[in-house]
């Protein structure tokens, strides 16, 4: 079903909204929005993308007309060291609107990664551009089969609610009010709310043995530092911050 940008407009009138039926990618669509000097909160949607980008450059597939492709402006009061907090504040968001349309538990895996029972259902990827972050988000609504041999198994929430159709309209209203309500938080409270509410829906943050995907050290996670960066144990019993990359559990 074609999404209906004028509803979602409507509903959400404090925000911004650029919409395309094709795109090659709405992150690079969202710079020209930085350049044109649009407010925080600008958000690209389209229906599919033909370049989307994923970290450390891998192509990010975006199906026409069953996922949401977007990228959001987000002017937020950080300091250059602390804009990790940015992708764990969207990461957040993400998780609060799925949670309140479907139901569907999500778990968020350090640092751009939102899973459902261990299964990748969005990513995030985030990048600064003339002091304002674009957050993009890929998030599959009603995928019904993904390739084989990803280096994280996909889902999506058809998928994994036993196939139910879920509105993309609802999500991206959802997902717009609780990034409103996390960027509120983090004016009013400050980086450490965001990175206490990040460790408390992850299962990643503390205590959890994985494998770095650069690199190949094995260790357990030992929370958060204040920049937003997460503490490795290696099992060399040294303590290290990863400042990029990714994890995975041992077991994968």
């Amino acid at each position: 079903m074609p999404f209906d940008i004028e509803a979602v407009r409507a509903k959400a009138p404090a925000h911004k909204f650029y919409y395309f039926e094709s795109v090659g990618s709405t992150m690079v669509e969202a710079a020209r929005c930085v350049a044109l000097d649009d407010p925080h909160g600008t958000v690209v949607l389209a229906e599919e993308q033909t370049a989307g980008i994923g970290r450390l450059g891998r192509t990010w597939i975006s199906e026409s007309s069953v996922g949401i492709y977007g990228s959001v402006l987000l002017r937020l009061q950080l300091p250059p060291a602390q804009l990790p907090i940015a992708s764990l504040l969207v990461g957040l968001a993400v998780a609060e609107a799925i949670e309140k349309v479907s139901g569907l538990a999500c778990d968020l895996r350090w640092p751009n990664d939102v899973l459902i029972r261990e299964k990748k259902a969005c990513g995030i990827l985030t990048q600064l551009v003339d002091s304002c972050v674009i957050a993009g988000i890929g998030l599959n609504v009603s995928q019904k089969a993904f390739e084989a041999g990803l280096r994280t198994p996909a889902t999506s929430l058809l998928l994994e609610s036993g196939g139910i159709v879920y509105s993309r309209e609802s999500l991206v209203l959802a997902l717009v009010e609780a990034l409103d309500l996390f960027c509120q938080t983090l004016d009013e409270q400050g980086t450490d709310a965001i990175l206490r509410a990040f460790a408390a829906r992850s299962s990643y943050v503390a205590g959890r043995r994985v494998r770095v995907e650069e690199g190949d050290l094995l260790g357990i996670t030992a929370g958060l530092d204040e920049y937003g960066f997460l503490q490795l144990r290696t099992d060399a019993g040294a303590l290290m911050r990863l400042s990029a990359g990714g994890i995975r559990p041992v077991n994968e």
